[in-house]
């Protein structure tokens, strides 16, 4: 795989608790199937308008690649999912020190999200 940053979208209020945690342990759904959804710079957009259309208060947080692969050597697993496009997966806790950026993600009143540019 040649991505380099990987993309979670999560309520502030999830974002939040995983800042007094220290650690990042996953969303309802992540819990449900064992292991952390993220999407490429190319999915994130379809990942948002299919799983969080008209919510608000979201957080675009973006992960390295790199450090993911070098602390949790394993863990990020690049599989099938949606269309048959390979998804990452991280089969483990996210450490906070792979966060690259974390940037808001309104709901505009156009029915899109405003992604914000890196």
């Amino acid at each position: 795989m040649t991505e380099t940053t990987i993309y979670k979208i999560l309520p502030t209020p999830l974002w939040q608790a995983a800042l007094k945690e220290g650690v990042f342990r996953g969303a309802g759904i992540d819990l449900a199937d064992g292991y952390i959804h993220f999407s490429t710079a190319k999915q994130v957009r379809e990942t948002a308008a299919k799983h969080f259309a008209g919510q608000t208060d979201l957080q675009l947080l973006a992960v390295s690649v790199e450090i993911l692969e070098h602390d949790l050597p394993g863990k990020l697993i690049f599989e099938p999912s949606r269309g048959g496009d390979l998804f990452p997966h991280l089969y483990c806790d996210m450490p906070l020190a792979a966060v690259e950026w974390v940037k808001p993600l309104p709901w505009l009143e156009s029915g899109t999200h405003d992604f914000p540019t890196p």
